[in-house]
């Protein structure tokens, strides 16, 4: 199996830790070791299995092979992090060339790691890793996420399922005030006001803008929420689209 025995160090925290990798006898037995680490660890054989449990939960970690069936390592790897994902990365892969190395770490990979590997390594690169980004600063407020949308303020640009999305100023002015509401209820007052500068109280001009930005947002469209006779929210129940 190209791997080599093993000696469990317990942890005190419980951080979820994904693998996908489609050989079954190292999936088993490093997610086996994962948890006699004291981790949650969650193997997938395939990526359409791994993106169904990713769009639920988020891990502190993900083991992600180069090799695979569907699409390649490299590949969701690059979709991960156009999406605007920070999650620690380590590659596994049963090259070991120089080209390889490099080109996962250049794709925002954290760590890399060759087959057949040692168990006492990969346990050694997990907490190292995990250590290393639990001591990273906090979370750029300025990137903001809401189910597939992605908005990064600083660089004004705007994702949604990894798509770059072109958008007018504003709509893109609506959109980020939607998104730091962070839930939120904005009132239509407040958001002509903010972005129009003043506020029309017979105007139709948000209701078109609204409608506008949930079309270039695809399927995400539809997280924008219409508060009946208030105002807009990304989000949340009691809501009902235009």
């Amino acid at each position: 199996m190209g791997l080599i025995g093993f000696f469990p160090i317990i942890t005190e925290e419980n951080e979820l830790i994904y693998l996908l990798e489609d050989d079954d006898n190292i999936r088993k037995l490093v997610c086996y070791a994962l948890t006699k680490d004291g981790y949650e660890a969650k193997g997938f054989a395939l990526p359409s299995e791994f993106w169904a449990e990713f769009k639920k939960a988020e891990p502190q970690l993900l083991i992600l092979d180069i090799m695979l069936p569907e699409e390649d390592g490299l590949t969701i790897l690059k979709k991960l992090r156009d999406g605007g994902s920070s999650v620690p990365v380590i590659m596994l892969t049963a090259k070991s060339s120089e080209f390889d190395k490099v080109t996962g770490l250049d794709s925002g990979a954290d760590d890399y790691l060759a087959k057949p590997f040692g168990m006492t390594e990969l346990s050694a690169r997990v907490r190292a890793l995990l250590r290393r980004s639990s001591k990273e600063p906090a979370e750029d407020k300025s990137l903001l996420r809401s189910g597939g949308i992605t908005l990064d303020d600083k660089k004004h640009i705007v994702r949604s399922d990894g798509e770059e999305v072109t958008l007018s100023f504003k709509e893109y002015s609506l959109l980020a005030a939607l998104m730091k509401a962070n839930g939120s209820v904005v009132s239509r007052e407040k958001l002509l006001t903010d972005i129009w500068g003043e506020y029309y109280e017979d105007s139709r001009t948000l209701d078109v803008h609204i409608r506008k930005l949930r079309v270039k947002l695809g399927e995400n469209g539809s997280l924008i929420k219409t508060i009946k006779n208030v105002g807009y929210r990304i989000g949340g129940e009691e809501a009902s689209d235009d």
